[in-house]
């Protein structure tokens, strides 16, 4: 079948859409950028195509006489299975490219104890990692290099202790080697992982499978399906490193405002707070742009600065909203600048004040800078839809609600789940348009 996909290269995060010839989201991609963003455009390309292929099962086995629930549950299982088994060939990667790091003359009295101390550590990972992907984990996060990355750093404490070797050393290997095997995709083809994953599951969970319905056949069956990458379109912060031709680049605008109007096809007002900039855009009933303004090259109020607070505060940056959440009286924030928030972050903690008002003030500095650059682009209209990273963090989401109501009165608002993919969404959709009439 033919598809086309969308990629949006951002500061932080890149991520893909996969369209197909109905305008119809097949699969949706996501991984971290990094500094080789021609890796994180493929990582997050084939983390679509992944997506994708579970949408046709999905539909394969609905349109079948298979049970509705056992359909869920079954397909539940083979992702997490399927995730196990990509997870464990990228920690195989791992282990190999940490050994390899050994293997100079600077480790040379003592790479026979620490590689054994590597094996144990990554033995201790390969025996939990089923754990990590049972009914109900909850896991942080679910890319490779922050799963891998904490739990070996747990496991690197306890066997170096225990082997009296040098902690340093273990973590000097694994900082040497995360990056390359970060920038390599997983290897082996996606196929072979599917039925590595079914047969896991055919192990463990048999009664997944309705013995009245040739469940396995209909999964082999539909991997048998070519998704074929018929156009691509890349926008976001990176584009420009993107190895693609000028036909095959859209501006971020551009994409995050047909990408709006495709999710919510009433809008005329976006707002996207990204990772590097804030944009505020208004379109017309097609999704064409209208005007737009842009933050200037600082990057206060956006996604690098709420990273820069967590760093600060030693949090994570999921935990900023919920800690702002339970804050009744907001501190008054002078800046969102970067260069002086550290500084200001450090004396309000001297001073006394509750790291909830301080939050909870920095999202309401940070909306109201939004909400200037939407000012300056036209204003609000009905309907608004908020889009990008940002709009998961829920403290910023009240904040933008009550300004709203207090400067434009009773808006609709729209927030989608999968807001971070607006703009790989319209990225697909130009892409679809440049072959489908």
């Amino acid at each position: 079948m033919r598809t086309f996909i969308g990629i949006d290269l951002g500061s932080t995060t890149t991520k893909a859409v996969l369209l197909d010839e109905n305008r119809d989201v097949i699969g949706r991609g996501i991984t971290n950028s990094r500094s080789n963003y021609a890796t994180a455009a493929r990582v997050a390309s084939e983390e679509a195509r992944i997506d994708g292929r579970f949408t046709l099962f999905r539909r394969a086995l609905e349109t079948g006489e298979a049970n509705g629930e056992l359909v869920q549950a079954f397909l539940g299982a083979l992702e997490r299975n399927f995730r196990l088994v990509q997870f464990l060939e990228q920690l195989g990667d791992l282990e190999e490219t940490c050994l390899g790091q050994l293997q100079t003359e600077r480790f040379a009295k003592v790479a026979d104890k620490m590689g054994e101390a590597l094996n144990e550590v990554f033995r201790r990972l390969r025996a939990e990692a089923p754990d990590l992907y049972a009914p109900g984990a909850v896991r942080k996060s679910d890319f490779f290099r922050d799963i891998a990355g904490s739990r070996f750093h747990v496991h690197a404490d306890a066997v170096a202790e225990e082997s009296n070797v040098p902690h340093e050393i273990l973590l000097n290997a694994y900082d040497k080697s995360i990056i390359d095997v970060e920038n390599r995709p997983p290897s082996g083809g996606m196929s072979d992982k599917f039925r590595r994953a079914m047969a896991r599951v055919l192990e463990i969970d048999p009664h997944l499978i309705d013995g009245s319905n040739n469940v396995p056949g209909t999964i082999e069956d539909t991997l048998g399906v070519e998704l074929e990458e018929t156009y691509l379109v890349g926008t976001g912060y990176g584009r420009v490193t993107l190895p693609f031709s000028k036909e095959h680049i859209r501006s971020e605008i551009l994409c995050h405002g047909l990408g709006a109007h495709m999710m919510y096809p009433n809008t005329r007002t976006v707002l996207d707070i990204g990772g590097q900039d804030t944009k505020g855009i208004q379109i017309d009933g097609s999704g064409i742009v209208a005007n737009f303004q842009m933050n200037d090259r600082c990057a206060a109020g956006c996604g690098r600065y709420l990273g820069y607070i967590a760093d600060e505060m030693n949090m994570g940056l999921h935990e900023l909203g919920p800690l702002a959440m339970k804050s009744n009286r907001p501190a008054r924030i002078n800046s969102t600048c970067t260069v002086f928030a550290g500084a200001e972050l450090r004396d309000r903690l001297s001073l006394g004040e509750k790291r909830e008002d301080i939050l909870a003030g920095l999202h309401r500095a940070i909306i109201l800078r939004a909400i200037s650059i939407i000012s300056r682009s036209g204003g609000v209209t009905d309907e608004f839809t908020f889009t990008g990273g940002v709009a998961k963090n829920e403290a910023a989401v009240r904040e933008l609600r009550k300004l709203i109501k207090e400067n434009y009165g009773d808006v609709t608002i729209n927030i989608n789940p999968d807001s971070i993919y607006t703009g790989a969404l319209g990225a697909a959709e130009f892409a679809r348009r440049a072959v489908v009439s």
